[in-house]
């Protein structure tokens, strides 16, 4: 995110945009599956995220097992992509719409989705927004506690906690208080000195596997790897714009969507999101439900009554 300070930005956001490089960078280093290459492998289903919705069934994997669909790598990218940019001039792909929350579960964050990719999808949206736009080391803590099963990332392990950490040492050392240190939500501005606001803009399916019994509709999903492009935004001042991913191995258990066991999946590129390349690497535009155009309430992250765009924005 240095190249975000070309031109002579003032001297506040060089602790700012390091902020959100360092962000970006822990995100992405949670990912401990096969180390990524430029084209996705082992038949690594993308198909969730290519064409279709987000509940069309992937294509098989060569070895059907959840740590080979989460190891496989995904394409790669260079940091720059990150970067705020042009957004693309073509006709996108269908967003993928994303079920409606129908209640609040642990650690504030908003839960009541279907079995269903689109439903998984969805979940980790509710969980990576409301965690890192907490901007508070508890905040992470809270929700990974309340959203991973045993064997799953913890409260020291997970690559949010990592995040915040990175972002908060840093604010300590440019001789910030923790106090100075707000969360806000897409919408609202804060009223601290640093202000973070996480936005899952763009998401696909990496794939999916089925319970071993079926439905109406064919096998319910019991395990699938959703991944997100989001942007992130940090204030202090003035702010500093950046795009990171997050993809993670969510089950179906006791009723709900929940990060599972073991390492956390091969990282997903991060693109700015609207971008020709975030199209191309597979990523769609969020469609959340009941939200016709671009403006959406109730997004993942937010409190009730604020706003944040559904669909990619520059």
């Amino acid at each position: 995110m240095l190249a975000l300070l070309a031109g002579g930005v003032a001297a506040v956001l060089l602790v700012v945009a390091g902020l959100v490089l360092a962000v970006m960078t822990a995100l992405r280093a949670g990912g401990s599956g096969s180390s990524p290459s430029r084209t996705a492998a082992g038949g690594a289903s993308t198909r969730g995220a290519s064409g279709g919705s987000a509940d069309s069934a992937p294509t098989t994997l060569d070895a059907r097992s959840p740590n080979a669909l989460a190891g496989a790598p995904m394409q790669t990218v260079p940091d720059s992509a990150s970067h705020p940019s042009a957004l693309s001039l073509h006709q996108p792909p269908a967003p993928l719409p994303l079920p409606t929350s129908t209640r609040m579960g642990p650690a504030g964050v908003p839960t009541g989705f279907p079995r269903t990719t689109a439903g998984a999808l969805a979940q980790l949206a509710a969980i990576d927004g409301t965690a890192l736009s907490s901007a508070t080391m508890s905040g992470v803590r809270d929700v990974i506690a309340g959203w991973a099963v045993p064997g799953g990332p913890t409260t020291s392990s997970w690559s949010g906690v990592t995040a915040m950490a990175t972002v908060l040492n840093a604010v300590q050392r440019a001789g910030d208080s923790s106090n100075d240190v707000t969360s806000s939500v897409a919408g609202s501005p804060g009223g601290g000195q640093l202000v973070v606001v996480a936005s899952p803009l763009m998401g696909l399916v990496k794939g999916s596997l089925p319970a071993g019994s079926g439905t109406a509709r064919g096998p319910a999903p019991q395990f699938v790897v959703p991944c997100l492009d989001i942007e992130l935004d940090v204030t202090a001042n003035s702010t500093a714009r950046g795009a990171t991913s997050d993809c993670q191995r969510m089950v179906w258990t006791d009723g709900r969507w929940m990060i599972g066991a073991g390492p956390e999946p091969a990282p997903a590129p991060a693109v700015w999101p609207g971008t020709d390349l975030a199209y191309s690497v597979g990523y769609r535009d969020l469609r959340y439900a009941g939200i016709p155009g671009p403006a959406v309430t109730d997004a993942p992250g937010a409190e009730a009554g604020s706003a944040a765009a559904g669909v990619s924005r520059g």
